[in-house]
């Protein structure tokens, strides 16, 4: 071998070394920038409204330019109407999004609805009063059952009263909703924890121990009725389009509390960090962007579809792919309860949790027993616009 070969050997495998760890170091470099800016376009990502995210669901809410000629009735505020998309995307893994991935609240679909006046509030326990006092109404709650409508029960089983909230002492699976709920004797909308309680200092309360029926009469009586689902949830998004909860896409926005939920171990002990440990009276925590409050949690509220978990997928967009004011299912359907008729609720109760329910999230059902009120569901109303009231 000459000198100069041996010189382009020694050359050789000197540069095949150095480059090795060149090559470490580049490919390390690289590999930082790309988490870098992975981690930068999350964050932009998690910035951004719902509308505007790459693959999303959800398109931009356009509102309908009519207001109404009518003075707007004592207590309510017009909702535009307009087209928006209804639904939720699956929330477990956003904070605060719970363990359920509301299956039933999907596909996200596109719905067109017509304007209308909705309460402010959900029904207070002093307008529901003044409701039985000119009517004389008596709710299921507050009526001994009939012997007809439940064979084979036992007759000292047939006693007047309704369904409460009763924490147990120690820690239950969260599987078996019975673990926490009793019903009682004599609780009705009057007594809302039984028979001993009362509604003292409890007039701005949302009246609860409601069934559906009781719900409508009041409703008639009121010249009013109770809100469709999508009524109900375009007025709760406030022309928002996509996000998390009525107000934005943070759970306390600047540690603000924004909502009655639940705080503590789930069913045991409620701590009250929001300031209160059961109901609230209504619009305590700050109204959305249309001027409506208790939209996520207080109580949960009536609205007048039929439940099925699949109906957002059944009804299917019309030509154009959009459903122009639905009216839900034409009956019910709980494959967890088949023979129980169930109507649509909204908006969660002051028993959310992220440990469980988590329907304070704007987009989500839930159900409930049409002949059954519970110690957290009320209801507001809304009302259809005087024909030829709207104009552009």
């Amino acid at each position: 071998m000459t000198l100069r070969s041996t010189r382009r050997t020694k050359v050789f495998a000197s540069w095949r070394s150095v480059p090795s760890l060149v090559w470490q170091i580049a490919l390390a470099l690289v590999v930082g920038v790309v988490v870098v800016v992975a981690v930068w376009a999350l964050c932009r990502l998690a910035e951004m409204p719902a509308e505007r995210r790459p693959g999303t669901f959800f398109l931009p809410t356009v509102s309908h330019p009519f207001q109404p000629k009518e003075t707007a009735p004592a207590g309510m505020v017009w909702i535009p109407g307009g087209e928006f998309s209804m639904g939720c995307e699956d929330p477990r893994r956003k904070p605060f999004g719970g363990p359920d991935s509301m299956a039933d609240a999907r596909p996200v679909h596109r719905v067109s609805i017509d304007g209308f006046w909705i309460d402010t509030t959900e029904v207070t326990n002093r307008q529901y009063a003044e409701f039985v006092e000119a009517t004389g109404y008596q709710t299921v709650a507050e009526r001994t059952p009939l012997a007809a409508d439940f064979p084979g029960a036992p007759p000292e089983n047939l006693v007047a009263g309704s369904i409460v909230f009763s924490p147990p002492r120690e820690k239950v699976p969260l599987d078996n909703h019975f673990l926490w709920w009793a019903y009682m004797p004599g609780a009705n909308w009057r007594h809302p924890s039984g028979p001993n309680s009362t509604l003292k200092e409890h007039d701005t309360h949302p009246v609860v121990h409601i069934a559906y029926e009781d719900a409508e009469a009041f409703a008639a009586w009121a010249g009013k009725r109770l809100p469709t689902e999508a009524e109900w949830e375009f007025a709760a998004r406030g022309g928002r389009s996509g996000t998390v909860y009525p107000w934005g896409n943070e759970f306390r926005p600047d540690g603000r509390w924004m909502a009655n939920t639940w705080q503590g171990a789930f069913p045991i002990q409620n701590t009250g960090a929001d300031g209160f440990t059961g109901l609230a009276p209504v619009a305590r925590f700050p109204a959305n962007a249309y001027g409506l409050f208790d939209l996520s949690g207080n109580v949960w509220e009536w609205c007048s579809d039929w439940y099925q978990p699949n109906a957002y997928t059944a009804a299917g967009p019309t030509a154009g792919g959009v459903l122009r004011n639905p009216t839900g299912p034409l009956e019910s359907f709980d494959p967890q309860e088949p023979g129980q008729n169930k109507r649509v609720l909204r908006g969660g109760s002051f028993l959310c949790s992220e440990q469980y329910c988590a329907r304070y999230i704007v987009g989500t059902r839930g159900k409930g027993e049409i002949s059954s009120g519970c110690s957290h569901i009320g209801f507001r109303c809304v009302q259809t616009a005087l024909k030829d009231s709207a104009t552009p």
